[in-house]
């Protein structure tokens, strides 16, 4: 079916919002996002669809439910281009930088492992287990070693790296064992509000002086960060220096929301960031689990000294198991879970090599998963004082993933909804929202500023980056 055969209607989709539960309740009828529009465009073994259309409806329905009335829908025919932001952005014409040499699937011995070098640090580590960054020479290096192995040599240089398993197989590991064991969005309470802090009073009409403090990287939480700043609250994103983001990376997800450098290790930089904490009512993290416990920003610190924060965590494989303190990416999340198995296909030579979903539905998944988490516990903060946690891991959406009925395997031609701002990077085309409030679509508030140059303070008057220059 081709695009001019959309009809825009109501369509049903898996209850993805029922997992907000623990903190806001089985949100009523009336606040429930609407989706309209097509419901498959994918094809496919799994119902990424539903997985997509899901997300973005339960982070819309936290929205709704926190601010008490039914403001928020998704459009489903921007839901797909959305997903592929990064495909979909052009900066002056130009296309993004994709997967780097060191990143993707390698034959092994006895099958496949995918390795990921995007960032200069996880590059070198892989160059470090085998003794080349050339791409060709590893290739033949790791044709005479186990999967298992590499994915060890890697992880133990402290790159990231996973053997391409079958769903079975993980499964029935002890690390595929932990993350079903635990909820996809795992919440935890918190201590009622202290008296020196002022907790939201009142009722919202929009969200606009909701303060988010993204202390995320890559794709998933910088997406939760994005849907926040489109729904009006100021996202301040915060970076440390020896670490910076990829420029496309920063392009794709920083739309509305202004961003600055920190050094945690810095005794001044982290004095900042508490005082900033201080007066936010959310904090989103993506480090390991654990990494940040030096610091004293690990979820049980945080519940002590702040209960009226809202705080989720990101990571790819949850904080149990073996992997627990590990590093991950949504490819490589696909690779260990059994879903590049699924979608592998024969090539020329008939040879069977693992493939990939669509898109990278589990960081933009997880990501409008844990911006739905914020907003919950935001709600559970205004109607009972106490705020709380939440954890939320790629591989936890993956099993969310393969746990869905199969999908249909016809696909629909859906052209991307662009939209053109300029930015002080140059014109950038981009996937336009799929949000519609009160009957428009939603835009993004404003550009990708100028990477870290932000100061560490909120906005004067609770508005995000809309009403700063660059």
């Amino acid at each position: 079916m081709t695009s001019a055969g959309i009809v825009d209607q109501p369509v049903a989709v898996p209850a993805l919002h029922h997992h907000l539960a623990p903190a806001l309740g089985l949100a009523p009828a009336d606040v429930v996002a609407p989706v309209r529009g097509p419901r498959l465009w994918w094809a496919g073994p799994l119902d990424v669809e539903g997985l997509a259309l899901g997300s973005v409806q339960a982070a819309l329905t936290a929205a709704n439910a926190l601010l008490g009335h039914p403001s928020f829908a998704v459009d489903a025919r921007r839901v797909g281009a959305w997903f592929d932001s990064l495909r979909t952005l052009r900066v002056d014409g130009r296309a993004p930088v994709g997967f780097a040499a060191l990143s993707g699937f390698f034959a092994c011995a006895d099958g496949f492992v995918r390795l990921h070098g995007n960032y200069p640090q996880h590059a070198a580590a892989i160059a470090r287990a085998f003794g080349t960054d050339d791409p060709a020479a590893l290739g033949h290096v790791v044709a005479g070693l186990s999967a298992a192995s590499v994915e060890d040599q890697v992880r133990r240089e402290g790159g990231v790296a996973a053997a391409v398993r079958t769903t079975s197989a993980w499964l029935a590991s002890p690390m595929g064992r932990a993350v079903d064991a635990t909820p996809w969005i795992r919440f935890a309470g918190a201590a009622p509000a202290g008296p020196d802090y002022e907790p939201l009073t009142r009722p919202l009409d929009d969200l606009t002086g909701l303060r988010v403090l993204d202390m995320t990287t890559v794709i998933a939480g910088p997406t939760a960060g994005r849907l926040l700043a489109l729904l009006g609250a100021d996202v301040l994103r915060v970076d440390p220096p020896h670490r910076p983001e990829l420029l496309d990376q920063h392009l794709d997800t920083s739309f509305g929301k202004r961003t600055a450098l920190a050094d945690l290790a810095d005794a001044a930089g982290l004095a900042r960031v508490r005082e900033l904490l201080d007066t936010a009512d959310v904090l989103l993290t993506a480090y390991r689990p654990g990494a940040l416990a030096r610091f004293g920003l690990d979820a049980a610190t945080l519940r002590s000294d702040h209960p009226g924060l809202a705080v989720v965590e990101i990571n790819a494989w949850g904080d149990r198991g073996p992997w627990g303190r590990a590093r991950g990416f949504d490819s490589i999340v696909q690779a260990a879970v059994g879903i590049a198995d699924i979608y592998a296909s024969r090539d020329a030579d008939g040879m069977r090599r693992p493939g990939a979903l669509p898109v990278q539905a589990l960081d933009h998944a997880t990501g409008y998963a844990a911006a739905a988490a914020a907003l919950a516990l935001v709600h559970r903060r205004l109607t009972q004082g106490q705020a709380g946690t939440a954890q939320i891991s790629l591989a936890g959406t993956a099993h969310v993933l393969l746990r869905l009925p199969g999908a249909d395997p016809g696909r629909l031609d859906l052209p991307p909804a662009v939209g053109e701002l300029d930015s002080v990077y140059g014109r950038l085309s981009y996937a336009s929202p799929a949000v519609v409030s009160d009957g428009r679509h939603l835009d993004y508030p404003g550009p990708p500023r100028r990477y870290g140059l932000d100061p560490l303070s909120w906005t004067p008057d609770g508005t995000n980056a809309a009403a700063m220059a660059p």
